[in-house]
């Protein structure tokens, strides 16, 4: 009589233990976050001015990448889809009215133009959350067309012209305004 599971199903040849694949899938994951979860957790910041609503954005895009595991990509698709995903759940969080940009200063050790940044974020606050996603991406992530129409499902044109119109809303918000003479 069999009393254990190799005698009740043969197997040919070493199978790596489960908690050896579990190991494995974790240290992938691990070097996936690593490597992208600082720049999505900026971007998320910075289109929404608020690094806690940006902290559980960024922990649901990582949670819906996991829950879906997609098939394999290389590092810039995994990259564009992880931000197609957060610009997804930016995009849910608009519809629903829960867009209220905040006034946070960064502290990442860096010396910081104080009266800039408040010009910036004052600026970032005016414009329409798809002018800041649009504008973060392509100069803070350095994303061209492409790109940006991959991670927010926008077609490459419309990336152009609406990238076109929010630098030059942006430019007017933060450029002094000519006095009338």
């Amino acid at each position: 009589m069999c009393s254990t599971m190799d005698e009740i199903f043969p197997i040919a040849g070493p199978v790596p233990l489960a908690e050896e694949a579990t190991a494995v899938k974790e240290q992938e994951f691990r070097s996936l976050y690593d490597a992208t979860a600082r720049p999505i957790l900026a971007y998320l910041a910075g289109v929404t001015g608020r690094r806690d609503v940006a902290d559980d954005l960024l922990q649901e895009t990582y949670c819906r990448f996991l829950v879906r595991q997609p098939p394999a990509m290389s590092e810039n698709e995994t990259r564009r889809y992880l931000f197609r995903i957060a610009a997804n759940l930016l995009r849910d969080r608009w519809r629903r009215g829960d867009d209220e940009p905040g006034m946070e200063i960064p502290d990442d050790g860096f010396w910081v133009d104080v009266d800039m940044l408040m010009d910036v974020r004052a600026m970032m606050r005016v414009l329409k959350p798809r002018e800041r996603e649009l504008l973060w991406l392509a100069y803070v992530e350095g994303m061209d067309h492409a790109e940006i129409a991959a991670a927010t499902g926008l077609r490459a044109l419309s990336v152009r012209m609406l990238l076109f119109r929010a630098r030059r809303r942006a430019a007017g918000l933060l450029l002094p305004q000519r006095e009338t003479q």
